[in-house]
């Protein structure tokens, strides 16, 4: 039947209730690939039939939740422009991760804010640094039915801001990346040995990925797998995490080592070598705006997948949903699917808590 031409009924016309009720008049014709045979409205016509045929599955376990410590007891200080962050003491870190398991994320991702700071950031190499202490605390709390993961970057140690050892490149400072690798290697041992059960190397430094897993390897570390910042792009969506991180650069930006916005052909080379090197996992930070990205490397590359929904994706959701603009449950949970659906298996959010929750609550 030419497109342009209408399917002729006993009656001379039709009406959803009459192709649809048995008792019609109507003899419906026979499928033919095209409206009225084919009605998608049917898959969608009942809430249990959408979740039978429903193609991609949110849950819990899909989450990390990222979470920040610094020293004390009882700290608790509320991240002003994260709204239900907070910076934690170890002590309160432990609770933290409690409520969490309660609605089901058992996967946490650790920033350290040290009591002081140096321009190599060598404080972060400290046994009993921040995050060592932490790591210990939650291992002794809560055994293996939690999951470890830590941060490896040193912008939260340095008094610059930047990641690593900085060096004159005519007459403008900027990262040393070769001299930094070595202090990376030696952050990823010592979490590993206080009890991290995974490391994410964030800095976008060339050669890290093989650096650590030797250092990794020679250490005894074989089993602990390395995630990857493969592809992390020079994002605006990145303030409020360097007001909870305390880590804002004192002079310049990232650029230099963090990738273009505009690059796509860039992230799949990020993310080959790091495979090649020996990335368990890779990550494409940030998310949201980032999905063709996800879903370039998830179609190109035969390994788990994981996106980082960053802070200030989650700040834009709280902001509108406070002032009645949208419903946040809604839209995060909407956002959330969209991030698993372009290809991401592990979700790095802070609303991995409540996203949990609403899940729970069906």
């Amino acid at each position: 039947m030419p497109s342009d031409e209408k399917p002729v009924y006993p009656n001379g016309k039709y009406t959803d209730c009459d192709v649809l009720h048995q008792d019609s008049p109507v003899t419906p014709p026979p499928p033919t690939g095209r409206f009225p045979a084919v009605r998608p409205r049917r898959l969608r016509s009942s809430p249990l039939l959408r979740a039978m045929v429903r193609e991609t599955e949110l849950r819990p376990s899909d989450f990390i939740l990222p979470l920040f410590v610094r020293p004390g007891t009882g700290v608790r200080n509320e991240i002003g422009s994260m709204p239900g962050n907070f910076q934690l003491s170890p002590d309160t870190l432990i609770d933290e991760i409690g409520r969490a398991t309660e609605v089901g994320v058992r996967a946490f991702m650790l920033f350290g804010i040290p009591p002081e700071k140096d321009a190599d950031g060598r404080v972060a190499l400290r046994d009993d640094g921040i995050v060592q202490q932490s790591l210990r605390a939650v291992r002794k709390a809560f055994g293996q039915d939690v999951y470890l993961v830590t941060d490896e970057c040193f912008c939260e140690y340095t008094t610059h801001g930047h990641c690593g050892i900085l060096c004159s490149v005519h007459g403008v400072q900027d990262l040393d990346n070769d001299a930094t690798l070595p202090l990376l290697a030696e952050q990823c041992v010592s979490h590993a040995k206080a009890g991290a059960d995974m490391v994410a190397p964030s800095g976008m430094l060339d050669g890290m990925i093989g650096t650590i897993r030797t250092a990794l390897d020679a250490a005894g570390h074989i089993n602990v797998p390395i995630m990857s910042y493969a592809a992390k792009y020079a994002s605006g969506f990145y303030g409020p995490f360097r007001d909870a991180a305390e880590s804002p650069p004192q002079f310049g930006d990232r650029s230099s080592y963090q990738m273009d916005p505009a690059n796509t052909d860039e992230a799949v080379r990020e993310v080959a070598l790091d495979v090649g090197e020996g990335a368990d996992i890779v990550m494409v930070k940030p998310a949201l705006s980032y999905l063709d990205v996800i879903r370039r490397v998830k179609d190109t590359f035969d390994c788990p997948i994981a996106a980082y929904n960053v802070s200030g994706e989650f700040a834009m959701v709280k902001a509108a949903a406070r002032n009645g603009w949208i419903d946040e449950r809604r839209v995060t949970l909407e956002i959330l699917t969209s991030i698993k659906r372009a290809g991401a298996g592990i979700i790095l959010t802070y609303h991995a808590r409540q996203a949990a929750e609403w899940l729970k609550a069906g």
